[in-house]
């Protein structure tokens, strides 16, 4: 059984082919008389300039591509990667006593799900000359992590979301006391697994990728951003540079935090795990640019989770700011800076994670 469901992603894009205007720092106030706090830019301005040359070569290449043989088939590989990973989850955490918080936890983490995160981690591994199981508790970890955020961001006091995945959130069927306690199973499992399970990786790779993965999750990574986003609730005063600072924080850490251990414990070289570290950041900001639109343009049937939630809990996103447009166009420009940091590899080894960057822009849902 698998549960990766890819579609039609390489159909239909919600991504124009145009580049659009940066975020300008903006201040604001965190909470009522608090002082301003300026968030500072994580991502830089970058502009490209489009010659109408390069338009008439980008033609003749597409058309090229298409009488030719694809040399890399991604939903196979998604599909054989997802397939590893989910095996692994579901020998990692078995039912075992006591019954209830381990029901909880298989509930959610074997729910299904593209297991991006980890099938990124198992790439960037193979990237840098590492094999799959140097990598596999290491992904296994990543998705723990990613289950854990996702069943505690739909609790009552956070989102308060009633659907995930197309099935009824955690705290819906178990309760909110074993939700919270399931969750925070999984984060601790999930460091006991990288540290026990690895094979064939130094032990100061692995405590290096330990480290990187706490640094990813905690209050200067997803929790930051998720603070942030509590504090930003209702506030008309929050720009594209706070908004910013919670999605790299929020999304794009944990997508980093992926990369980076896969890099880290196939053997990487610093400067091949930094240059895989940015392409992560790029991605990681994509994804969510990419999730604020699906939530509006898409429908909870089709995305398999509540569609318009940020606008009813009144969150800023970047259709909000923007507008669909202008965020279809910062996407645009995420893509290729993200796709420009895999240049300097063997582009044959980097095609899943240029595949995986074209998923994350092209998805629907």
């Amino acid at each position: 059984m698998t549960f990766v469901n890819l579609g039609s992603w390489y159909q239909t894009s919600i991504i124009n082919k145009d580049t659009g205007p940066r975020s300008i720092p903006i201040s604001k106030n965190l909470s009522p008389g608090s002082k301003s706090l300026q968030i500072p830019s994580v991502h830089q301005k970058q502009r490209k300039p489009m010659s109408s040359i390069c338009a008439v070569l980008a033609k003749e290449e597409t058309l090229q591509e298409d009488q030719r043989k694809p040399t890399f088939d991604f939903k196979s590989y998604m599909l054989q990667k997802a397939n590893s990973v989910n095996k692994a989850l579901d020998a990692a955490v078995s039912l075992k006593e006591p019954a209830k918080i381990h029901e909880s936890m298989r509930y959610s983490l074997l729910a299904g799900g593209k297991r991006v995160r980890p099938v990124l981690c198992l790439a960037a591994c193979d990237l840098v000359g590492g094999s799959e199981s140097m990598a596999l508790p290491a992904a296994c970890a990543v998705e723990m992590i990613h289950t854990m955020s996702l069943m505690h961001d739909d609790l009552p006091c956070m989102d308060n979301d009633d659907l995930r995945r197309g099935k009824p959130t955690n705290h819906i069927v178990f309760g909110e006391d074993v939700a919270v306690l399931a969750g925070d199973a999984l984060l601790s499992f999930a460091f006991e697994h990288v540290a026990v399970s690895t094979i064939h990786v130094s032990p100061l790779r692995i405590v290096r990728a330990i480290g990187e993965l706490a640094k990813a999750i905690g209050a200067e990574g997803l929790v930051a951003g998720q603070v942030v986003d509590i504090c930003s609730e209702g506030l008309s005063e929050v720009g594209l540079e706070q908004l910013e600072f919670i999605h790299v924080h929020k999304t794009a850490k944990l997508l980093e935090g992926a990369v980076v251990l896969g890099a880290i414990l196939g053997g990487g070289t610093d400067e091949e795990v930094e240059k895989l570290r940015k392409y992560a950041i790029s991605i990681g900001l994509l994804f969510q640019v990419v999730d604020d639109i699906l939530d509006v343009t898409k429908s909870s049937q089709e995305l398999g989770k509540t569609a318009g939630k940020d606008l009813v809990a009144d969150k800023v996103t970047y259709p909000r700011l923007m507008g669909i447009e202008k965020s279809r166009e910062f996407a645009e420009r995420l893509l290729n800076e993200a796709k420009d940091m895999l240049a300097g590899f063997n582009q044959e080894k980097a095609a899943p994670l240029i595949a995986l960057a074209n998923y994350i822009a092209y998805r629907q849902n």
